[in-house]
């Protein structure tokens, strides 16, 4: 797309997220996306602050960061969140690749379903 569509990428970086939680500790914040190329920042904030997640929309989960499932499997595996937005991947190809990445399969429920259900008050 020309110019990237006008998508400013400065207001995707997820260190700007670190102070609307401090602002709004009540409030959940879902970073969309798996912050490409701010993976790290991403991570930090989700860990540091518990009302922040992380959802796994736009793209294949083959190309998800080594740094991103691993937290996915340990430290944020209870705020990690199955998302899709894009008609790039179908859904039967994002679940073959999400299988085939590296996920625990004890962990999978979770990001899937479960994590949603309690962000979203429906259990």
């Amino acid at each position: 797309m020309r110019c990237g569509g006008g998508l400013r990428l400065e207001y995707s970086i997820p260190i700007h997220l670190d102070d609307v939680a401090i602002d709004f500790p009540d409030m959940q914040i879902v970073m969309a996306h798996p912050s490409f190329s701010w993976q790290d920042e991403a991570l930090s904030v989700a860990t540091h602050k518990p009302k922040v997640w992380i959802d796994l929309s736009v793209c294949s989960p083959k190309y998800f960061p080594k740094q991103l499932i691993q937290y996915a499997n340990t430290l944020l595996k209870d705020r990690i969140l199955f998302g899709s937005d894009s008609a790039l991947i179908t859904p039967d190809r994002w679940m073959m690749d999400f299988e085939d990445a590296g996920f625990k399969p004890e962990v999978m429920p979770g990001i899937l379903k479960g994590n949603a259900v309690r962000l979203l008050g429906l259990a």
